[in-house]
């Protein structure tokens, strides 16, 4: 599908890339926290909280909303948020093992190098203090359906190059611009909205070291391995945002399933909040090639544009 990383001729000069990560491991090494130490594990949660924001819930905005009791319009968006949190870990292993590969047997004096073990490193925190995120919440184990699961096994193993790096930045764009919102949102509990500030300082240097591999990689490509990655990485974004709020959180809710996912599917407001939280990102993806007729298919039945 693309070319071969050890050929790709779009690596930018070895001395500006190790000078870019560089910074990125000085930043790391300033600005970086130990979530066992930074967040409040031990208080009971309050159910007076939201668990996201809650104008973000898949329900805000339709008539369902307005019928439930404040005490269910919480404890949907704490299973949501617990739900967010598990496609978080799911995406977040496949992404390791992608960046594992990607550097495997090169160079390890190379500050590239040592970024993506930093970057790893971080991936390993972040999808434990998710996990034990959801555990606070009182969420099940959330996980993508089978399919999309197995489907994301093939992806790990044979996406490299501009595809893996611009679907790892599509996973961190769009769950960075709803945890920024969580984040400062004091109606979110506040041990949440401290997981969702440290996710979003520390993806910060991902998303850098994502979007400039995308841009390098495809320095020179042709117009075919343009089109082939704009659909392979909109085709791994579809199914990376569908399968962010499992269906299994309305009855966890106390809601009636069915209603509740009829109404979430025609929840225009919910599609506006997904699009407009895509706008940097499908600009960048409109720069660098890739968001062509055959991918904007995909990226509009996600409700991305």
């Amino acid at each position: 599908m693309t070319g071969s990383i050890a050929r790709d001729h779009g690596t930018p000069p070895q001395s500006d890339r190790a000078e870019f990560a560089d910074r990125l491991l000085r930043s790391s090494e300033i600005l970086s926290y130990d979530p066992v130490q930074k967040v409040d594990w031990e208080t009971p949660l309050d159910t007076s909280y939201h668990g996201t924001s809650p104008e973000w819930s898949t329900l805000y905005g339709t008539s369902y909303w307005q019928e439930m009791t404040p005490e269910q319009q919480r404890e949907l968006t704490r299973q949501e948020a617990a739900s967010v949190a598990s496609t978080g870990i799911w995406f977040e292993m496949i992404l390791q093992q992608m960046v594992l590969r990607d550097f495997y047997a090169k160079d390890p004096t190379d500050p590239a190098f040592q970024w993506a073990l930093t970057e790893i490193a971080d991936e390993c925190r972040h999808s434990i203090m998710f996990a034990r995120g959801a555990a606070k919440l009182r969420a099940p184990a959330y996980r993508p359906t089978r399919l999309v699961v197995e489907l994301g096994r093939v992806f790990k193993t044979v996406a490299f190059g501009e595809a893996a790096y611009a679907a790892i930045l599509v996973a961190e764009e769009v769950l960075d611009v709803m945890q920024r919102d969580w984040m400062r949102d004091e109606r979110v509990v506040p041990f949440v909205r401290t997981v969702n500030n440290i996710h979003v300082v520390e993806e910060s240097r991902h998303m850098k070291f994502a979007r400039e591999e995308t841009k390098t990689r495809l320095a020179g490509a042709g117009r075919l391995r343009r089109q082939i990655t704009a659909v392979v990485v909109a085709g791994a974004s579809y199914f990376i945002v569908t399968s962010m709020w499992n269906r299994k959180v309305y009855e966890n809710a106390g809601l009636d399933p069915k209603r509740a996912i009829r109404e979430a599917k025609a929840n225009e407001h919910h599609k506006s909040m997904l699009r407009s939280s895509c706008a940097g990102l499908m600009e960048f993806l409109n720069s660098a090639g890739l968001l062509t007729k055959a991918s904007q298919w995909f990226y509009k039945r996600a409700n991305l544009i």
